[in-house]
């Protein structure tokens, strides 16, 4: 089936980054400290393994957020979105009930945000999303930065 609508979305806030990288930067420092330099890292330091632990940790959710993204894409059968690594949907259109972008507001961040008045949200940033609700009741809603394109998308094929 050909594809007629396909986004992809990351983190790309610099603000998100500086964050993780000063958080990164951390435990380098204190491996230096501490195993470099033989001094204690901090008033009550961890021991050697469990730096190395916390920095292999610390490193690994920098890269959770380096690989996570968001991919949107629609055809005339059905709409599949994948947020890497922790979900992905299909929904056929004719599962569907409605379905319109709309601007979600501030829902207290990014991510995977559940209990909203849409259903569960899923976003990376902004405030504007496709909202689906589906026949058997269920809500959810995919964040997007291309709400003109997947506007017309949607009317086109609920027509």
């Amino acid at each position: 089936m050909k594809i007629e609508f396909k986004e992809e979305q990351k983190f790309t806030q610099w603000w998100l980054w500086l964050i993780l990288i000063g958080i990164g930067l951390l435990p380098i420092y204190g491996i230096y400290k501490q195993l470099i330099l033989g001094e204690q890292f901090g008033d009550n330091p961890m021991s050697d393994l469990g730096l190395i632990i916390f920095t292999v940790f610390v490193f690994g959710l920098i890269a959770m957020f380096w690989y996570m993204r968001m991919i949107t894409e629609i055809d005339q059968n059905e709409i599949r979105m994948s947020f890497f690594p922790f979900v992905k949907k299909r929904v056929k259109w004719k599962e569907i009930k409605n379905a319109e972008v709309v601007n979600y507001g501030f829902v207290g961040g990014w991510g995977i945000r559940l209990c909203t008045k849409y259903g569960t949200l899923y976003n990376t940033k902004g405030n504007k999303g496709l909202a689906i609700e589906l026949l058997n009741g269920k809500k959810f809603l995919i964040g997007t930065q291309k709400e003109t394109e997947l506007t017309e998308i949607i009317k086109k094929a609920i027509r």
